[in-house]
C-alpha cells in the first residue's frame, strides 16, 4: 500500500486510448514479394457513402492529392515512380474549374519499392492525403510493414452496414455553427485557478504536519550557515524552493501524455465504479495513518540515495535535497496528494491542466516558507515550537480524508445504478464523521499519539464549534422536505433525486426532462420549443453545483420548466448498456474501432463528435431543426446563466 500514489499513475497512463471524431476513410495494408529486392506495398482504403479521396494525379492547382513518401530517418530502401493506383473517377470542381481525379467507396494504391539493403526486414511509408465531402479532413500516418506480407500497423476493422448507419446517425447536421466556435476558456480557466487554490491549501495544510514543519529551521539554517555568503544561502534556500515545486509539478507529466491522446479518457476512467472504490480504500487507509495507526513511508533506500546525491553541492545537490524533502514527508504529503491527484482525475475536461495546476499550488504553499524565512532569518524565531498541534492538525487531516472517502463509494453507487448509497445515507455517514471531529477536538476521544490534553486552547475550542455548528447544518437533509438546502455541500452528497423518498421525477429538480436526445428532439417539435442540451454525468460535481445552486432559482427554474426541453445525456453511465440492437461499432480518427455498448459510450462520443468537447456540465441551446442558438455555456453564475436562457429564448423566436 505504501506506492499507491505512483502505482495510480502507472495504472493511468497504461489505460490510455486515443480518439477524438469519425475517420470516413480506414486503411488496411499488405505486402507483395517482387523479387529479391523488390515488393509491392499496397494501401486499401475503405471509404464511407458520399466521401471521396483524392488521388495522387490530382492536377496541380486543384485540391492536395494523396502523397506516398519515406519519412525521414528511414533508409534501406528505395520508392520505384509513383505507386499504382486502382479505378478512379472524375469529378469536376467549381472551386478550381477543373476535373479532379478521386476515389469513392473504396481506394487502392499500391507502391513498389526497392531495397538497397538486403539484410533490412522492416520498412515504412507515410502516407497522405485528404477524404471529403462538403468539407476535407486531412489524413497523415506512418505504416511499418514487415517484409514477409504482414503490416505490422494495426489492421482496422471494416464498418458493417448497421454501425455505417449508426455512426452516420450519431453526428448531426447542425446549422449556425458559428456560435460553437464562439466558446470561450473563462469556466475552464477559472477552474484551474479555482484547483491551484485547493492545491496551495492543501500545500498549507502539508506544512502544518510533524513531517514538514520541524525542516523549515532546520533547512532554511543550513542554507544560511553554511553558505559561502548570506546573499549566497537566500539564493540556494529560493533555489531549494523552485526545486520543490519542481519535483511536485513532475507528477502531473504522465497525465498530460493520457489526455494529449483522447480528450474523454480520463473521464472514462475516473468514472469507472471498481477506480472509485480503489480511491476509497486509498483514502480509508490514508485516513488510517493521520490517526496515528500505522505509518505510510516510500522505502527508505530511495530516501538514502537522495541524500547521498544531495551531498554533491552545486545546483544537483539542492535538487536532490527538495527530492529527499518530497520523499521523507510522504507519509504526510502522501494523504493530501492522494486526495488532490483523485479529486483532478474525478474532474472533467482539461484534467492534465487541472492536475498541473493542483500540483503547482501545492508545490507553491510548501516551498514559499523556505524561500521567505531565508529572506528574512530573523523570522525564524516567531515559529512555534513543535508540538503536540501538529500531531492535533494529522488527526483533523484524517477526518477529513475518511469524509471525502465516502464522495468516491458514493460515485461507485451512482455509476453501477445500485439504489444502495442513497443521499440521507450519505448525509448520515457525514454525520457520523463530523460528529467525531466535534469530539476530539473537544478532547472527548482521543488517538494513538495524542498528547494529554491539561487545558483546551482557543483555537481549538472555536474550530470545535464551528465543526459542531456544521453538524447542525447537515441534520436537515435527512428529512424528505429539509428546514433548508445544503447548497453548501451541492456535488458532493448524491443529486436530490436520487433519495430513499419517493420522487416526482428521476430528473434534478423534479423538472421534465428527456435521457435520449432523439426522443427530446420529437418533443421539441411537437411542443415548439427551444431544446436545452445538458451534457451532464452521475459523478460530475459541478453539475450537482449547477442544479442545485443555479437551477434552483425561481427565474431560473421557470424557464427550464415552461419555455425548455431539457434532454439530460449522462456521458459517464457506462455500467447501463444500450439495447442489442442499438449496440455498433464507430471508428475513430486514427482508424481504430470503437465498441459503443452503453448509454455512456454513446453520449460522450455524441458530444466529442458534434461539440468537440469533453466537460461537464456543457450546456447547448438548439431549436428542433438543429439550428444552434447560443454559445455554448458551461459551470457559470446565476445572472450569466439567466441571460444566457434569456438569449435563447430571443433567437428562438427569430
Amino acid at each position: 500500500m505504501k506506492h499507491l500514489l505512483f502505482i495510480l499513475i502507472f495504472f493511468l497512463s497504461a489505460s490510455a486510448n486515443a480518439q477524438t471524431e469519425a475517420n470516413p476513410v480506414v486503411w488496411e495494408t499488405s505486402v507483395e514479394k517482387i523479387s529479391d529486392t523488390e515488393y509491392d506495398l499496397t494501401f486499401t482504403g475503405s471509404i464511407l457513402e458520399n466521401w471521396y479521396v483524392y488521388s495522387q494525379y490530382n492536377p496541380e492547382d486543384a485540391s492536395l492529392p494523396m502523397e506516398i513518401t519515406i519519412p525521414e530517418g528511414q533508409t534501406g530502401f528505395q520508392l520505384i515512380g509513383k505507386a499504382s493506383e486502382g479505378k478512379t473517377y472524375k469529378k469536376y470542381s467549381e472551386t478550381w474549374g477543373k476535373d479532379e481525379i478521386i476515389f469513392k467507396k473504396s481506394a487502392v494504391v499500391t507502391q513498389r519499392i526497392q531495397l538497397t539493403d538486403k539484410e533490412i526486414t522492416q520498412v515504412t511509408l507515410n502516407l497522405f492525403g485528404q477524404v471529403c465531402k462538403t468539407s476535407c479532413i486531412q489524413f497523415e500516418d506512418n505504416y511499418r510493414f514487415s517484409l514477409n506480407g504482414s503490416t505490422l500497423k494495426k489492421q482496422e476493422v471494416v464498418l458493417d452496414e448497421k454501425s455505417k448507419l449508426r455512426s452516420n446517425k450519431l453526428k448531426l447536421d447542425l446549422k449556425n455553427t458559428t456560435f460553437l466556435k464562439e466558446t470561450t476558456n473563462d469556466a475552464e480557466d477559472s477552474s484551474w485557478f479555482n484547483i491551484f487554490l485547493l492545491g496551495f491549501a492543501g500545500g498549507l495544510l502539508a506544512l502544518l504536519t510533524p513531517c514538514v514543519f520541524p525542516m523549515i529551521p532546520l533547512t532554511v539554517s543550513f542554507f544560511t550557515k553554511q553558505s559561502q555568503s548570506k546573499s549566497k544561502g537566500i539564493a540556494n534556500a529560493i533555489l531549494y524552493g523552485l526545486f520543490i515545486v519542481v519535483t511536485y509539478v513532475l507528477l502531473s507529466v504522465p497525465f498530460h501524455l493520457i489526455d494529449g491522446l483522447d480528450p474523454n479518457v480520463l473521464n472514462t476512467i475516473s468514472t469507472n465504479i471498481w477506480l472509485n472504490i480503489f480511491f476509497f480504500v486509498v483514502l480509508v487507509f490514508f485516513a488510517g495513518s493521520f490517526f496515528g495507526y500505522y505509518e505510510i513511508t516510500l522505502p527508505s533506500s530511495w530516501g538514502n540515495k537522495m541524500d547521498t546525491a544531495s551531498n554533491t553541492g552545486g545546483i544537483s545537490g539542492i535538487f536532490f535535497m527538495a527530492l529527499t524533502l518530497a520523499i521523507i514527508s510522504f507519509s504526510c504529503t502522501g494523504p493530501i496528494l492522494g486526495s488532490l491527484l483523485a479529486g483532478s482525475i474525478t474532474a472533467t475536461g482539461e484534467t492534465a491542466n487541472q492536475l498541473t495546476a493542483g500540483m503547482s499550488g501545492f508545490g507553491v504553499a510548501l516551498a514559499f516558507p523556505f524561500a521567505l524565512f531565508a529572506l528574512f532569518p530573523s523570522w525564524l524565531n516567531s515559529l512555534p515550537k513543535s508540538g503536540g498541534w501538529l500531531n492535533t492538525t494529522k488527526v483533523i487531516l484524517g477526518f477529513l480524508e475518511l469524509a471525502f472517502a465516502f464522495k468516491f463509494l458514493s460515485n461507485s453507487d451512482l455509476v453501477g445504478h445500485w439504489g444502495i448509497f442513497k443521499r440521507e445515507l450519505f448525509i448520515g455517514i457525514w454525520i457520523l464523521i463530523f460528529t467525531g471531529l466535534t469530539l476530539y477536538l473537544f478532547a472527548k476521544i482521543k488517538f494513538p499519539h495524542d498528547a494529554p490534553v491539561r487545558k483546551l486552547s482557543f483555537s481549538r475550542i472555536s474550530f470545535g464549534i464551528i465543526v459542531g455548528a456544521f453538524v447542525v447544518y447537515l441534520i436537515p437533509g435527512l428529512f424528505k422536505t429539509p428546514a433548508w438546502e445544503l447548497n453548501l455541500l451541492s456535488g458532493f452528497p448524491p443529486p436530490q433525486f436520487y433519495s430513499i423518498y419517493e420522487q416526482e421525477s428521476d430528473c434534478p429538480l423534479g423538472l421534465d426532462c428527456y435521457k435520449d436526445f432523439e426522443e427530446g428532439l420529437a418533443a421539441a417539435k411537437k411542443a415548439n420549443k427551444p431544446i436545452l442540451l445538458d451534457f451532464t454525468g452521475w459523478a460530475c460535481v459541478n453539475c450537482r453545483k449547477m442544479e442545485e445552486n443555479v437551477w434552483s432559482k425561481n427565474n431560473i427554474y421557470t424557464l427550464l420548466k415552461k419555455e425548455y426541453i431539457l434532454i439530460s445525456l449522462y456521458v459517464d453511465d457506462y455500467e447501463k448498456e444500450l439495447p442489442e440492437e442499438e449496440q455498433f461499432t464507430y471508428l475513430k480518427a486514427n482508424g481504430n474501432a470503437k465498441k459503443i455498448k452503453t448509454y455512456g459510450d454513446k453520449w460522450s462520443t455524441f458530444q466529442i463528435v458534434n461539440f468537440k468537447n469533453a466537460s461537464q456540465p456543457y450546456y447547448i441551446l438548439m431549436n428542433a431543426n438543429l439550428e444552434i442558438l447560443n454559445t455554448p455555456q458551461q459551470y457559470t453564475d446565476e445572472d450569466t446563466y439567466f441571460d444566457w436562457l434569456q438569449k435563447g429564448i430571443r433567437n428562438f423566436k427569430k
